[in-house]
């Protein structure tokens, strides 16, 4: 299992932005969708590094995130509400995010193997100053393309030239985006790798 856990950055002197990431992760694939935990945090439970990354990233590029993964067995069955949850994954996801928040690129990344989660960190942490740095075209356009859409659609829907369009990809960084994230979940995947099996615990 793969756990996320996002804390707001300055919240005391910002307004309170959980439920807007709770909308933004919403339409991801999660076994139990982003919860507000503690007044500026939120958790949310996936099986899906993919869906994990996807997440991280989408708080990385909102700029507002220290963002924490935790990889590892739960206990059994998931509590309807996330926060209630138990297990090594939720344990590593805390340690991860109070670690983030004294990082250059606030994410960390915490697992089972540790090697792999390291390693997994670092591309995230890559991947993270790359979208973090994106203009709002850039981000609209790559939000586009990260769907499978070609940069000609994109142009369309977003009505400028594919000149135009390109040219918000290549500022963006796009180009080393999809191969980034790929490595990212491989190396995520790596991470969540159980000890021995206990029971009443899932990866």
């Amino acid at each position: 299992m793969i756990v996320i856990t996002a804390d707001q950055q300055g919240s005391r002197k910002d307004a309170d932005r959980v439920d807007g990431a709770r909308e933004l992760l919403g339409p991801l694939r999660w076994l139990r969708s982003p919860d507000r935990t503690a007044g500026d945090e939120l958790q949310a439970v996936t099986d899906d590094a993919a869906v994990a990354v996807d997440a991280a990233l989408a708080l990385l590029a909102d700029g507002h995130w220290s963002v924490g993964i935790g990889t590892g067995p739960v206990e059994l069955p998931l509590p309807d509400q996330t926060r209630a949850g138990r297990g090594r994954a939720f344990e590593a996801a805390r340690a991860a995010v109070e670690a983030a928040k004294g990082v250059a690129v606030p994410v960390q990344v915490r697992g089972a193997d540790g090697a792999a989660a390291g390693r997994a960190e670092a591309i995230l942490s890559v991947l993270g100053l790359i979208v973090g740095r994106r203009s709002r075209e850039g981000q609209e356009v790559t939000a586009l393309l990260n769907t499978g859409m070609s940069i000609t659609a994109a142009a369309a829907e977003l009505g400028v030239s594919r000149q135009a369009a390109s040219q918000r990809a290549a500022a963006a960084g796009w180009s080393v985006e999809p191969a980034g994230r790929a490595l990212a979940v491989e190396l995520l995947g790596a991470a969540d790798v159980a000890p021995a099996a206990d029971p009443g615990v899932a990866r």
